[in-house]
């Protein structure tokens, strides 16, 4: 394997990597802090859809994180910078929360029922029977397919959630369309994430707690990957993909020195 290039940006999952149940897991904050230091091209990540990057950003002040709003990317900010890319002002008929809906109207999109040019399916609470039947038959009608993300469950501190990969393949049966997923593990949101920060994936690294997603979403993007073991993914675990992360570390503790 040919030797990497010093790493110079890096982009970190939240969930399981920063924090765990809305606890700071030990090492974050010296992490962020290290990197804001530094001067180094970063951005902290998150499937998750509800929120926009000013919520993140407060609920991250919170537990003593500090981020700056910029340097916050979602799949909902990814699929909206996908659309605009596609077919700029256009329309959409969204499921999802404010970190959906507000990315979509950045960039003078038109949330309708009526004809839309695309469904967009996101993260949200109250998935209802009702807005779901509309997406099956919008969808039927000749709507392009778009969800922000393919995970199937989210955490809780009850235990998992359904989420946006299991509602969407709801939707994929009634209506035989395949959605078009624009968050991880697609390199695509890597890939604009990058072009966000002015970074570039050959001397960048990308930090997960997940092997499906933010492995390899990073791998696919041409990034140096790092697997933590403080979120979903087991040290048992690994082997039973057929890819590997580049580094596997017990927590971000360990790669505080590294930056």
């Amino acid at each position: 394997m040919a030797e990497r290039k010093p790493i110079e940006s890096w982009l970190t999952d939240m969930d399981g990597v920063l924090i765990h149940e809305g606890v700071p897991i030990p090492g974050a904050d010296s992490f962020i802090k290290r990197l804001r230091e530094s001067g180094r091209p970063f951005l902290v990540l998150t499937n998750n859809s509800i929120y926009t990057a000013r919520d993140l950003q407060a609920r991250l002040t919170r537990m003593g994180l500090e981020v700056p709003v910029e340097n916050i990317w979602t799949s909902a900010l990814a699929t909206a910078k996908f659309l605009d890319d596609q077919r700029p002002g256009g329309t959409a008929y969204v499921i999802g929360e404010a970190g959906l809906t507000t990315a979509l109207h950045d960039i003078g999109y038109v949330l309708t029922d009526h004809d839309p040019d695309y469904v967009v399916l996101g993260e949200t609470r109250t998935y209802s029977f009702e807005a779901m039947t509309k997406a099956v038959r919008l969808i039927n009608g000749g709507a392009r397919f778009i969800c922000t993300n393919p995970d199937e469950t989210g955490p809780s501190t009850e235990g998992p959630l359904p989420a946006t990969g299991a509602v969407a393949a709801l939707i994929t049966k009634a209506t035989k369309r395949s959605p078009y997923f624009a968050g991880k593990p697609n390199p695509l949101m890597m890939r604009t994430g990058l072009n966000a920060i002015g970074a570039h994936s050959e001397t960048s690294a990308m930090i997960g707690d997940r092997m499906d997603t933010d492995v390899l979403a990073g791998l696919e993007a041409g990034m140096e990957t790092f697997l933590v073991l403080t979120g979903l993914t087991t040290r048992a675990e690994i082997d039973q993909y057929p890819f590997r992360p580049s580094n596997i570390v017990d927590s971000i503790a360990d790669l505080v020195e590294r930056v």
